[in-house]
């Protein structure tokens, strides 16, 4: 992500040094995201960095906002997004695990190890946890589910997504393709009909 001066203004601007800052994050972990190092990945002066923020707690932050702006907002959009069924229902929230512009999963997973050294961040991290499981339960009461099994069932998605991220599983696309419409009928009791499934395959470009 070189960027000279000239490209960017001498100052760069708040995305520019917050884009150099995530993938300091990505890469190297929540210890390389300091000012001066960001500077020289940017090529700009150290002093343009406080023209946008007033301190590496305020860059944090806005990374912290980021994270759970992408995300958190996008999952809970997933599930509010209309759907006629529940299996339905289940692929829209799928298309969080398969867009990294709907969800970053390296991003889920930087943030997470940082948790391990900031009660913090551990804090963002278990509301951020909460609000997926709420929302993902709220999915299935729209669908008839009472309470307990609702929560049952979101525990269920949401703790298999994160072990997926946390363990960094890598699955080729056919195969995790494949394993969509089982994954679907064992999180929801319905087996998604093929015109949901060619929905879902279609706006991830897949043809089977």
């Amino acid at each position: 992500m070189e960027q000279t001066s000239n490209e960017s203004g001498w100052r760069g601007s708040p995305d520019l040094w917050l884009g150099a800052a995530y993938e300091s994050l990505l890469e190297s972990g929540i210890d390389a995201v300091k000012i001066m190092p960001l500077a020289k990945k940017l090529n700009l002066s150290r002093t343009s960095f406080y023209w946008f923020f007033k301190d590496r707690e305020e860059l944090l932050d806005a990374l912290v906002a980021r994270w759970r702006e992408k995300n958190t907002g996008n999952l809970i959009e997933r599930t509010e997004a209309y759907a006629e069924t529940i299996a339905e229902a289940m692929l829209n929230v799928f298309d969080c695990w398969l867009d990294s512009e709907l969800f970053d999963s390296k991003f889920e997973f930087a943030i997470r190890s940082w948790a391990l050294q900031s009660s913090g961040i551990l804090a963002e991290v278990q509301k951020a946890d909460q609000q997926r499981l709420d929302a993902l339960a709220r999915m299935f009461i729209r669908f008839g589910q009472d309470e307990s099994r609702a929560d049952v069932r979101a525990r269920t998605i949401y703790l298999v997504q994160i072990g997926y991220i946390s363990m960094q599983t890598k699955e080729d696309l056919s195969v995790r393709m494949k394993r969509i419409p089982e994954y679907v009928e064992i999180f929801t009791s319905q087996a998604p009909e093929q015109r949901e499934l060619d929905r879902f395959f279609a706006r991830h470009g897949y043809s089977g």
